[in-house]
């Protein structure tokens, strides 16, 4: 059909945890299969695209990942509008990325739907191709006990990255309140670029972007 999109669900995932967990890592192994020993810390907010075909359905996958330190907080608190799924990563060698997880979640609980009922949640355990300091079981424990799948990966060895992922998507398709803005046509946040102001907004390959709300496309 002419002009037809190449997409039947468009989604929105955020990446957050302590900064140094593995979030970039596992984003660029999940979206280019690669993986860089010295890749840099995220500066406020960088995003990559995805797509894939799950139950016969064309998936567009819009995957934010955030800065982890402290003087990017504000920065990120707007990127939680209409994500339908968060991905919260912790590294298994640090016990301080598994305590701070609570506050993580006190985030996601203040910037979601229904104190955070309204998205799905994934507590996800990186590097467990290294010395662990955090139990399997106490992390299950603590996902399960919040409301939150579970599982474990190694960007590195890329064992578990794209069943972390994939977890998501499944349980978004789900669930029909989820899919409700997700077709395309229906209004949803869309980035407009817009002149550099410095540090601040969503940093794509082609500069700064501000969010703004359409009724057709998206990124």
């Amino acid at each position: 059909m002419p002009g037809a999109l190449p997409y039947d669900h468009l989604f929105k995932l955020l990446l957050i945890g302590d900064a140094g967990v593995g979030k970039s890592s596992m984003l660029l192994r999940f979206t280019d299969d690669s993986f860089d020993d010295h890749i840099q810390s995220t500066i406020g907010v960088d995003f990559k695209v995805k797509h894939m075909e799950v139950d016969d359905k064309r998936i567009k996958m819009t995957v934010w990942d955030t800065a982890g330190q402290e003087r990017f907080r504000t920065l990120t608190s707007s990127y939680y509008r209409g994500a339908q799924g968060v991905v919260m990563v912790y590294d298994v060698t640090r016990r301080d990325s598994f305590e701070n997880l609570a506050q993580w979640l006190r985030e996601v609980q203040l910037y979601t739907p229904n104190n955070g009922e309204g998205v799905v949640k994934l507590l996800v355990g990186n590097k467990i191709d290294l010395d662990r300091r955090v139990p399997r079981e106490e992390a299950e424990a603590w996902a399960r006990a919040n409301g939150m799948l579970f599982l474990e990966a190694s960007a590195k060895t890329k064992l578990g990255i794209r069943q972390c992922f994939m977890e998501v998507v499944q349980k978004i398709m789900d669930d029909p309140d989820l899919l409700t803005n997700t077709a395309p046509g229906r209004p949803k946040m869309v980035l407009k670029q817009r002149e550099s102001r410095g540090s601040g907004g969503a940093r794509g390959s082609n500069g700064n972007y501000d969010y703004e709300e359409e009724s057709d496309s998206c990124c």
